[in-house]
């Protein structure tokens, strides 16, 4: 059987096609692991709501995001992206999570989107 066909069922069962999500979710670890911070903006819904310098800001584009990425991507928050198993993704309404929340992907039929980085903590 295949491992991902569990998450699967329940992304398509809750949130929509998993194709797409699985291709978002290999190409955020892709671009968190290359410290690509374009990459990981082009991935992300704008606006993005961040805690930088200690305070919630709203990103309005790409752009904004890139200049404050290694605040919002922290090594602990890459790490926990870069470490998470596709068949171990845990699914909700909300979307689909990484570790206990540091990141989440949703896209409710449309493209699928990384809406939140955040500490666990």
């Amino acid at each position: 059987m295949d491992e991902n066909a569990p998450v699967n069922t329940r992304i398509q069962d809750i949130l929509g096609d998993p194709a797409k999500y699985e291709a978002t979710f290999a190409a955020f670890q892709k671009a968190v692991a290359a410290h690509d911070a374009k990459a990981v903006a082009a991935l992300v819904a704008y606006p993005f709501a961040a805690t930088v310098g200690g305070r919630q800001v709203k990103l309005p584009d790409a752009a904004a995001f890139v200049r404050h990425y290694d605040v919002i991507v922290t090594p602990a928050i890459a790490n926990v992206i870069t470490r998470q198993r596709y068949a171990d993704l845990f699914v909700n309404t909300d979307g689909v999570m990484f570790g206990r929340g540091e990141a989440w992907l949703n896209g409710k039929d449309a493209d699928v989107r990384v809406i939140a980085i955040q500490s666990a903590n």
